[in-house]
């Protein structure tokens, strides 16, 4: 039987399958509008790859200063709720154009959404493919071999899953994950008091209450991939042999508490995990160039990379 919740994650994917993306109305969040607000992006060349996947291209966006000799590389998988996201929203293109001035070059990858029928493991296949392309062309994408792999919000989730699979198949794995503000567990653990004060202070719009986080993973995921660890990296038994990880959360964010839950159990399971919260930071700041929390929540996962050097 279908919740409110379920109906409401429905209608906003039937929305968006209909209609398209909701337009972005800010005039200043495009790749040229980013290089004049702040000069130290100019440098930064901009490549549109589409790399072969098992459901067809998957589109790809490249940044790299040429100037600049890399250590580290990344790829990068912005959120949407599974359902939305673009490789032009901030969060995608501002956080690749910022890694790459700073000398890591970064391979943004677009997934296909769970619209018109597509579901779990379709996105994560994509995702897969991007990470597999880049690493078997790492040289001559990035001009290194050491690629880091990162996602926010619901890419948090397929990073995560990704890495699960990279790791029980044999394959290549990150040199490290970065999980933003991460979409972890179909149901969402119970948020500490601090956390729950702060959201109640919220509009609902921005809020992200335990049944919509259960309704948007059943709508891509489907009721019986509720319990898949590829889909929801939470919820497997064995997270042993994961790369280090670095999780970044939002002190105002309801999903917090998915983020704060794994971390705890990738200490439990022996990984290297460093976990910060943005403490004046909201869900999706990323997405966010001008705010002061996103700025320093870059700074942040740039340390964290520059520390493989």
């Amino acid at each position: 039987m279908l919740t409110p919740s379920d109906l409401g994650v429905k209608a906003m994917a039937w929305y968006i399958a209909r209609r398209g993306e909701p337009a972005d109305s800010r005039p200043d969040i495009d790749t040229a509008s980013l290089k004049r607000r702040f000069r130290h992006l100019e440098p930064v060349t901009v490549t549109d790859i589409a790399v072969p996947g098992p459901h067809g291209p998957v589109a790809t966006r490249l940044y790299r200063d040429a100037s600049q000799d890399a250590r580290n590389a990344f790829v990068w998988v912005h959120g949407g709720a599974f359902f939305g996201g673009t490789l032009d929203m901030p969060e995608s293109n501002w956080v690749g154009l910022e890694l790459a001035a700073r000398g890591i070059p970064t391979l943004a990858v677009d997934y296909r959404k769970a619209l018109h029928g597509v579901k779990h493991p379709i996105p994560l296949d994509d995702v897969q493919a991007a990470w597999e392309h880049a690493c078997s062309r790492a040289d001559e994408l990035f001009g290194t071999g050491q690629v880091h792999l990162g996602g926010a919000s619901a890419g948090g989730a397929l990073v995560a899953g990704a890495a699960l699979r990279l790791r029980d198949v044999d394959r290549p794995l990150p040199a490290s994950l970065v999980l933003a503000y991460p979409f972890l567990h179909p149901d969402l653990p119970a948020n500490t008091a601090e956390t729950q004060k702060l959201m109640a202070k919220m509009p609902a719009r921005l809020r992200f209450r335990p049944p919509i986080v259960h309704a948007l993973a059943k709508h891509y995921a489907r009721a019986a991939g509720l319990r898949d660890p590829y889909a929801f990296a939470g919820v497997a038994d064995d997270l042993r042999g994961l790369p280090p990880t670095y999780i970044l959360v939002a002190a105002i964010d309801d999903l917090r508490s998915s983020g704060d839950l794994f971390a705890q159990q990738l200490r439990d399971a022996g990984v290297r995990v460093e976990l910060f919260a943005e403490r004046s930071a909201t869900h999706g700041h990323l997405n966010h160039p001008e705010a002061n929390s996103a700025q320093r929540s870059l700074k942040r996962i740039r340390a964290w990379i520059d520390g493989f050097s």
